[in-house]
């Protein structure tokens, strides 16, 4: 039988240093992840880098030293005391992005397209680097694929290789079941929605919120569960049921249609909630939506809002809540023959992003630092993306299986409208015949 107090054997490898690269959003736990991964390393006898801010110094590396503290930093086992378990990103995060203008595989034949891309390989190799473990969402991950489609392109015979590290409080990633900072941020929004109901309790009112979930409502209807929201509306809910085609003109002056969400529906669903609880006696409530709803607002909404590197309309920009908790008051006032009801439009999120990690989330974390490791050093793999199941047990997700060959854009896992996790929001929620 083994002896189950030896450490793991070292593997045999040629890597010297490492580099961890951390971009997009910020997700509790994430200095579990890099942490985990440096120690990882370091026990191994590889020096580990930091590269600070995502990709804003490589992408605009032009052969000038990098500088140390500025663009990077040395992860010692000093620089690791007890950070596992702190808050914030040791590293940074931006949302610079090499890949933007490679949308198709032919693009890597465009000098220009790629000329992004080719400096992040020079900035790397300027460091020493020889393996790269990148730590971000499905946009992250989308850039960690270029990378290496780049790489297999123009550099074969020195080819840093790449493992993905998936993070998002948004939970909408395929090839894992729940991604860390999830349940703490789920918890985080849980406890600020239950004491929202005190304040709507007191004062008769309601509360409708909006929460983080660009294209998913995984967050949404977490902290609507374990918050004891009245109501939970994510993009999924609209998709399935509350959308129209509006004719618009765009800003060339041409005239087009899009899917849009049918405002007088959604509202009247949420008026109908707040009129059941007042049938039970409930004159409050907490309203749940997901901010990805922003997106399908009428477009005089979002008229002019601007992109960012990815494609995203800037969500901070379009104020879904103070939009929505306005109609639905004017609806409210409209199936009551004018009575008001005090809705109060307020933005959650942002605050649970470097919330005290749970110890889930630094669990799950650490393993998946750790799986960075063993899918370099262990497993000579490059293209993978690391996952978990069961108890935490590790596997490694290909590339080419999360992501579109043709495209090259990963595919958002939704809610599935048929599953008992969607199901139970509709089960705790106020119940309405609608």
């Amino acid at each position: 039988m083994a002896n189950t107090l030896s450490p793991p054997a070292r593997p045999d490898h040629a890597f010297k240093r490492v580099a961890i690269l951390f971009a997009g959003g910020p997700a509790p736990a994430a200095n579990a992840v890099i942490s985990a991964a440096a120690h990882s390393f370091l026990r191994a006898g590889v020096e580990v880098v930091g590269i600070k801010h995502g990709y804003s110094s490589l992408i605009d590396f032009d052969g000038t030293e990098l500088v140390e503290d500025k663009d990077y930093i040395l992860l010692t086992h000093r620089k690791l005391r007890r950070t596992r378990n702190s808050q914030g990103i040791m590293i940074g995060t931006a949302r610079s992005n090499p890949g933007k203008m490679i949308g198709h595989p032919s693009d890597l034949d465009d000098a220009e397209k790629v000329a992004p891309m080719k400096r992040v390989s020079d900035a790397l190799k300027s460091l020493g680097v020889d393996a790269l473990i990148s730590i971000g969402g499905d946009d992250t991950l989308k850039t960690a694929n270029k990378f290496k489609l780049f790489q297999e392109k123009y550099n074969s015979e020195n080819i840093i290789p790449v493992v993905h590290l998936p993070k998002t409080i948004d939970n909408d990633y395929h090839g894992i079941d729940f991604t860390f900072g999830f349940f703490t941020a789920v918890d985080f929004l849980a406890t600020e929605i239950r004491t929202l109901l005190h304040d709507a309790e007191a004062t008769r009112s309601y509360f409708l919120t909006e929460t983080m979930g660009r294209s998913a409502g995984w967050l949404s209807y977490g902290a609507a569960i374990a918050g004891e929201a009245s109501l939970v509306i994510s993009v999924e809910d609209v998709i399935a049921g509350y959308l129209v085609e509006e004719e618009f003109t765009d800003a060339n002056g041409e005239k087009k249609t899009r899917k849009c969400m049918d405002m007088d529906r959604v509202c009247d669903r949420i008026v109908k909630t707040i009129l059941a609880r007042e049938s039970e006696g409930k004159e409050y409530g907490v309203i749940v939506m997901a901010e990805g709803l922003a997106e399908y607002l009428p477009f005089s909404f979002v008229e002019g809002i601007e992109r960012d590197d990815h494609g995203h309309i800037n969500i901070s920009q379009v104020s879904l809540f103070s939009i929505m908790s306005k109609a639905v008051q004017a609806k409210y006032a409209s199936k009551t023959n004018g009575r008001t009801r005090l809705i109060k439009g307020l933005q959650l999120g942002y605050e649970a992003r470097c919330a005290q990690p749970h110890a889930f989330d630094a669990m799950l974390g650490s393993q998946l630092g750790v799986g960075a490791f063993r899918a370099l050093a262990e497993k000579k793999l490059n293209g993978v993306m690391v996952s978990v199941s069961g108890q935490l047990d590790l596997m490694y997700v290909p590339f080419e299986k999360l992501v579109d060959p043709e495209t090259l854009v990963t595919v958002v896992r939704y809610i599935d409208a048929d599953s008992d996790f969607h199901r139970l929001a509709r089960f705790l929620e106020t119940h309405v015949n609608d």
